[in-house]
């Protein structure tokens, strides 16, 4: 399997960071434009926890079904159970760099189909693609959480 690694800070103490990732709605606040997804269902996320929902790139529904293991404060791994890649795993980890500075890391190892099966997430789901997608969603990540610690002091 191929790996993508992706790494940033957020200045908010972990706890924050991981209550933010841990809310039910988490998916459609870290989907960047011009990305849109649907979700058909969404379970609190806990150890088997199960989510179903379509991201549209564009025109292009793609289905995905995922399974949450690991859970925990300090991150989660979310695994692909049906979907668009032959594997994709994907591990967030939530670590304090100080008190008030928290660092999210992403760990994914994923594999596409081969031939033609594989060409839309050849073309989707590459180190460039999941590079801007890993940006976008750091800057979401921030912004969101940046608004929950300034709403609760």
């Amino acid at each position: 399997m191929t790996p993508f690694d992706y790494s940033f800070t957020v200045k908010a103490p972990v706890s924050a960071v991981s209550r933010f990732h841990h809310d039910p709605g988490v998916l459609k606040k870290l989907m960047p434009p011009p990305l849109f997804i649907q979700i058909h269902y969404f379970e609190p996320l806990a150890e088997s926890a199960k989510a179903s929902f379509t991201l549209w790139f564009g025109p292009f529904p793609i289905h995905w079904e995922a399974v949450h293991t690991n859970v925990s404060p300090r991150g989660f791994t979310d695994t692909q159970t049906r979907g668009p890649l032959k594997q994709w795993q994907h591990h967030h980890r939530f670590t304090a760099v100080s008190a008030n500075v928290a660092r999210v890391s992403d760990h994914v190892k994923y594999e596409h189909h081969g031939g033609w099966r594989g060409l839309l997430t050849r073309l989707l789901f590459n180190p460039p693609a999941l590079y801007l997608l890993f940006t976008g969603r750091k800057w979401l990540t921030r912004w969101h959480v940046w608004r929950a610690v300034a709403k609760s002091r």
